[in-house]
């Protein structure tokens, strides 16, 4: 096996390492702020038809299911206002 002094390639403990990233550049708050509208805009633009296309969906599942449950309250109540009217006895 290799002695830890043979092999420079592996830092010891004790050895500066460079950093490899340096520093970035202070970044405008101004730039930053206008480009985070911009990419905002951006990706509402591209999802704007896809949210669109679900919530028409989902109303359209919604729509449905308040048709049929209006229409079985109607079915209902004319039902019971039927065997009402029907129960009751004429009086002369």
């Amino acid at each position: 096996m290799n002695k830890p002094e043979e092999r420079s390639d592996v830092p010891v403990l004790t050895q500066v390492v460079e950093d490899l990233n340096p520093a970035r550049a202070p970044v405008d708050a101004a730039a930053l702020e206008t480009l985070a509208r911009q990419l905002e805009s951006a990706v509402l633009e591209r999802l704007g038809a896809e949210i669109d296309r679900v919530t028409a969906l989902a109303l359209d599942g919604v729509r449905a299911e308040l048709s049929a449950s209006v229409a079985q309250m109607v079915r209902e109540a004319v039902a019971a206002s039927v065997a009402q009217a029907l129960a009751v006895p004429k009086r002369d």
